[in-house]
């Protein structure tokens, strides 16, 4: 059977982005002051965000926010990416479901996480900021974000997690060819870096350090901004143009998707596949399950704690409500970088509590048993991360076989893994391993955070 790859023309390119906290019954909790424990207004963060993205953060009442037409052009690039219909996976698993994969791939950068970056420097540059930082973990988001700071003339600088940095470090030289900055972290180039590696030598890094690190320079350089690639609501909502293609696509090849499935770890590629069908789950009646995929070795949704709780290690950034594990939490090495956060986003985090939603974890090793099998009868190499969407996937079609009932599902390709390699060269040679989690784990890491279970959420 031949593939279809359901496209749409330049003209049905949505040009305005879907905010869920309109239609939210219950709406994210507010940001927090540290200092103060009171509600964040736009202006104070403006000496670290910029103004828009600011104000889009806690924008709580428009449905839709217009994207800005430099950003559309820049869009159009690439946009729409193929909505896909895995008949490969479909006959490897010999299962009644249909599935589709949103193919972000395509973009210039290989990910979905040029989205929001193009979007973010557009909003710099407006409002005269010349230089911009941020983190990246497995270098998706350093990589996007480095080449939208040259498409709008800024100059960046990203903090990339030091194992990343070492793991992958071709994702390094893409930033690099992009013209931007790129220091692994923890480094002695920050107070908080000189701290974490005076506390512990050997630390190899994580999201929570090297936020803090972006965060630091952007507090003591003049004109520079710090823009982040997930986890923020502003960021789920510039994602949200994944989720409106697939709605359009889907209704071309006449199915709509009974399970919605994104791989997770703070937030932006699930909310932005999820979010658009996920408003019709609250207005129209829908039920759509719809499942964030997160790895075993970093399981905020699934063992974390709903608290308020910092973004970084450092304490730099406001509290924000989210399921945790501690901002001080260290994950394992695992390959799928952009997974290893401490804690979800808001959003997320509010519809998990609302059960609106729902998570699995996923083992190193069954990602990869799942992305080889996705890559042999697809052709595509995934991402580590998005593994961890398609062995979620895969779960649910067999379930189909079993009882053999049709059901169609959607998940996002969030990103090729075609700079992963060496992760898969050590798969293949029976290399990496599993690391989970345990309960006992969460509680010593949530007390060394100073944060009380008791006082969840």
């Amino acid at each position: 059977m031949k593939q279809k790859k359901y496209l749409l023309p330049e003209s049905e390119i949505p040009t305005a982005w879907y905010n869920i906290q309109a239609d939210m019954v219950n709406k994210p909790l507010p940001p927090l002051n540290p200092g103060t424990g009171q509600p964040l207004k736009a202006e104070d963060m403006y000496p670290i965000f910029c103004e828009e993205c600011a104000r889009q953060e806690l924008n709580q009442t428009d449905r839709f926010i217009p994207i800005p037409e430099p950003v559309l052009e820049k869009y159009v690039y690439y946009r729409s990416t193929p909505l896909v219909r895995a008949y490969g996976l479909e006959k490897a698993l010999d299962t009644p479901a249909h599935i589709f994969f949103k193919n972000e791939s395509v973009s210039p950068v290989g990910s979905h996480k040029l989205n929001s970056a193009l979007a973010q420097a557009y909003y710099a540059k407006e409002e005269g900021t010349t230089n911009i930082t941020t983190e990246t973990g497995a270098g998706q988001w350093g990589a996007a974000l480095s080449y939208a700071a040259k498409a709008f003339g800024l100059e960046a600088a990203v903090y990339m997690v030091k194992i990343s940095y070492e793991q992958k470090p071709y994702r390094r030289s893409i930033m690099q060819t992009f013209g931007a900055n790129v220091t692994a972290s923890p480094s002695m180039s920050t107070r908080a870096g000189k701290d974490i590696i005076t506390a512990s030598p050997n630390h190899q890094g994580s999201l929570g350090t090297a936020i803090s690190e972006a965060v630091e320079l952007a507090r003591m350089t003049p004109d520079c901004k710090y823009v982040l690639g997930s986890v923020l609501n502003h960021v789920c909502i510039h994602q949200s143009i994944i989720g409106l293609e697939a709605e359009k696509q889907m209704e071309m090849a006449d199915e709509y998707p009974d399970i919605v499935i994104g791989c997770f770890g703070g937030g932006s590629n699930f909310c932005g596949i999820a979010m658009p069908f996920l408003r019709h789950n609250i207005l129209d009646g829908k039920k759509t399950r719809f499942i964030a995929a997160e790895p075993a070795s970093c399981p905020k949704l699934t063992k974390g704690v709903y608290l308020y709780d910092f973004g970084d290690e450092a304490g730099y950034t406001p509290l924000l409500p989210m399921y945790t594990l501690g901002h001080s939490f260290r994950p394992a090495n695992i390959h799928a970088g952009g997974l290893r956060y401490h804690g979800a986003g808001a959003i997320v985090s509010q519809l998990m509590k609302d059960k609106l939603m729902e998570a699995v974890d996923i083992e190193q090793l069954d990602s990869f048993k799942a992305g080889l099998l996705f890559a042999r009868s697809e052709g595509i190499i995934p991402a580590p991360e998005s593994c961890h969407a398609i062995a979620a996937t895969i779960e649910e079609a067999l379930k189909c076989k079993e009882c053999g009932e049709q059901k169609t599902i959607l998940f996002n390709l969030s990103g090729h893994g075609l700079v992963d390699m060496t992760a898969y060269d050590q798969y293949l040679a029976g290399d990496l391993t599993n690391f989970e989690v345990d309960e006992a784990t969460v509680a010593r890491n949530l007390a060394e955070s100073k944060l009380d279970p008791s006082k969840a959420l």
